[in-house]
Parts: structure tokens; C-alpha cells; sequence
């Protein structure tokens, strides 16, 4: 029994490495998110591929976009849908890729623009949401939370362009993170009603600080690279 287990343990270990070889993560909750992706993708039915669980991230997306909709016209505990669409949300977009690397297949560049792509609407359509469920000059929250994960996604790109190292997470925060703060948010607004606000304020003020901080990080390590380069180019001449 305790060779089977161990033989278990090794082969997660393996679908591990092998379907992060090309991302470094350091979110909080990376070794337990690992696992789960680990066991999900030697479960997976083969008539499921990677665009269809984009499909369904995308569409879990949507559902949250639904919910606000839903909890403006017919109450607030239409917000426990959002987090149903995280979930979902979560599952599809955390996969896709993963699975296409457990199966040998990946297509790095298609992979690449197309979870992109699918992102930045996500989070357009998530706060619109927002926009339409709060009040007054409160909706422009979701402008904002629209803008700063947008100056994150930038900064992910121009760390990819000058390290060649892909990385979803700001530190101990990746996207899972942020959906499971999201949908704390949502059930606080079910106890709380207008918390929803100052929660929104404090997310954005966050992001505000965390995108300076990484751009200022990233700006020390452009001009390392511009440094070494000049360095070479006065060598050889």
C-alpha cells in the first residue's frame, strides 16, 4: 500500500513539472493549485480539448458578467452566481493550457494570443458588471479595476519581452487569488450591502501600488539589459 502511494505521489510530481515547464508561479497558493491541476488533467475526457476548456473559462466569465446584471434588477443574492462563475471560470481558463502540455501538444504562440485575448474581455465584460450594478460615481470603480489589471497584463508582456520568462502572477497574487478575493467581495456585499465599494476602492488602490511597483521593478531591469548591451557593443569596438 505504501509503494502504491508512492508510486501515486512520483507520477503527480511528474505531470507537474511537465505541465509548468513553461511558466514560472509563484502565487500563494501555487503547490495546492498545482496538484489539483495535476489530478484534473489525467482525468480530463479525451474529446475535451484546450479550446473548448477556453470556451468554458470565457464563459465563466460571462456568468459573473450575468450575475451583477441579475442582482441589480432582482436582488443581491443573485451575486452567489458570480462566484459559481469563478469557479467556473477557473477551472477552464487554468486548464486549457495545462492540458494541452500534459497531452504533448502546445501550441505556444496560438496558446499564447488566444488566453491573451480571452483575459482582457473577461475582465472588460467583469467590470462592466460592475459598472452596472454599482451607483453614482461609484460605477467608475470598475473603469478602474479594468485599467489596472490591464496595466498588469502590459507589465506581464514586457516581463516576457525582456526576461523571455512568462509569469501570471504579481508576486504572491496570480489570477486564482484575485478570483477568490472577488468572490469574498461578493459575499460580503450579501451581508453587507455597499461594502461591495469600499472593497472595490481598496482592490484598485492595491493594484495602483502593486503596477508601480512592478513597473519600476521592470524599468531597473531594462536598463540592466541596456547597460550589458552597451557594455558589449564599447568592448568590440
Amino acid at each position: 500500500m505504501i509503494r502504491k502511494g508512492s508510486d501515486r505521489t512520483e507520477n503527480n510530481e511528474q505531470v507537474i513539472k511537465l505541465i509548468t515547464s513553461d511558466r514560472e508561479r509563484t502565487n500563494l497558493l501555487r503547490n495546492s493549485e498545482q496538484q489539483a491541476l495535476a489530478y484534473l488533467v489525467q482525468r480530463i475526457p479525451s474529446w475535451v480539448s484546450s479550446n473548448l476548456l477556453t470556451g468554458i473559462g470565457f464563459a465563466g466569465s460571462i456568468i459573473v458578467f450575468a450575475s451583477f446584471l441579475l442582482a441589480t434588477w432582482f436582488g443581491r443574492l443573485w451575486l452567489l452566481v458570480g462566484v459559481g462563475g469563478f469557479a467556473i471560470s477557473w477551472f477552464g481558463d487554468s486548464l486549457d493550457g495545462r492540458l494541452a502540455w500534459y497531452r504533448k501538444m502546445p501550441r505556444k504562440r496560438y496558446g499564447f494570443v488566444l488566453d491573451i485575448t480571452f483575459d482582457w474581455i473577461s475582465i472588460i465584460f467583469i467590470g462592466c458588471g460592475y459598472m452596472v450594478y454599482a451607483e453614482g460615481p461609484w460605477e467608475l470603480l470598475g473603469y478602474g479595476f479594468v485599467v489596472m489589471y490591464g496595466w498588469e497584463m502590459i507589465i506581464a508582456l514586457m516581463r516576457y519581452k525582456l526576461t523571455d520568462k512568462y509569469s501570471i502572477d504579481t508576486g504572491k497574487l496570480g489570477p486564482t487569488e484575485a478570483r477568490i478575493i472577488i468572490s469574498v467581495i461578493l459575499v460580503l456585499e450579501l451581508i453587507v450591502s455597499g461594502s461591495i465599494v469600499w472593497s472595490a476602492l481598496v482592490v484598485g488602490i492595491a493594484l495602483f501600488i502593486i503596477n508601480v511597483i512592478d513597473t519600476r521593478r521592470l524599468l531597473d531591469v531594462a536598463n540592466e539589459i541596456d547597460e550589458v548591451e552597451k557594455n558589449g557593443r564599447l568592448a568590440q569596438n
